[in-house]
């Protein structure tokens, strides 16, 4: 699925540094670009993107100002940027995707992406699967000339492996072949947990967990299996575990 992103920026190197950034990426398709909330609006009303890199301080009418003249049900996903990490509250108030402190950081901007896909494949598979049971009780993988089953109940966690996934099942390794990104819209997520962008977890396998000095997390499953666990799904992280104690 290609998708449609805005760049909005008072900065034109700003905007040429995000731009560039998406071109690693085949499946962004950057439709245009803004230099001040007003021109994103009219984009916004033209070009339907359904992400959004905006600026937070821009002259005359900023980001945050610019999100809210919108109808929530209208706001595409929006990514803020800034130099600055004083908005993060209002950023959580107008729902904003994602929150990246400039100068912006490779791996942050990835999981910003990552988080964007999923996020965007999450919604156009509950527009299709209306009718379809909604999560796979069992993916088919290959061996050789042989193709069986991994029940999705025996998965302790899922790692990215090009265009495969790995799943880790009972002490042994299964390539899924499809990404990781794709595999994450299929999964009940009452059960798995993304907590980095090449991993996912079965959220009951996990035992223990222990923050680190850069505000990530290593998590120890019941199998002994250590796995790091990025900031950037932190707070999702802590929920889904005190939902489960």
């Amino acid at each position: 699925m290609s998708i449609r992103v805005l760049v909005v920026d008072d900065e034109p190197l700003a905007r040429r540094g995000i731009v560039k950034r998406l071109a690693s990426h085949a499946d962004m398709q950057v439709i245009g670009e803004a230099g001040d909330g007003e021109t994103a609006l009219s984009a916004i009303a033209t070009h339907a993107p359904q992400l959004v890199f905006m600026d937070v301080q821009m002259p005359g009418m900023d980001g945050l100002a610019t999100l809210d003249l919108l109808p929530p049900g209208e706001r595409p996903l929006t990514i803020l940027l800034t130099a600055y990490d004083q908005f993060a509250l209002r950023a959580f108030e107008l729902r904003a995707l994602d929150y990246l402190l400039k100068p912006i950081d490779d791996e942050r901007f990835a999981e910003a992406i990552d988080r964007a896909r999923d996020t965007l494949h999450l919604r156009q598979a509950a527009r299709l699967a209306a009718d379809a049971p909604r999560y796979p009780a069992r993916f088919a993988v290959r061996s050789g000339n042989r193709v069986g089953f991994v029940a999705a109940a025996d998965i302790d966690w899922i790692e990215a492996m090009g265009d495969y996934a790995g799943l880790h099942a009972s002490g042994k390794l299964h390539l899924l072949r499809e990404p990781l990104h794709l595999l994450a819209a299929r999964l009940d997520p009452a059960l798995f947990l993304r907590i980095h962008r090449s991993t996912i977890v079965r959220i009951d396998r996990i035992a223990d967990m222990a923050a680190l000095s850069n505000r990530d997390s290593l998590l120890r499953l019941h199998d002994g299996t250590p796995l790091r666990a990025s900031r950037t799904y932190g707070d999702a992280l802590r929920a889904a575990l005190a939902d489960r104690s």
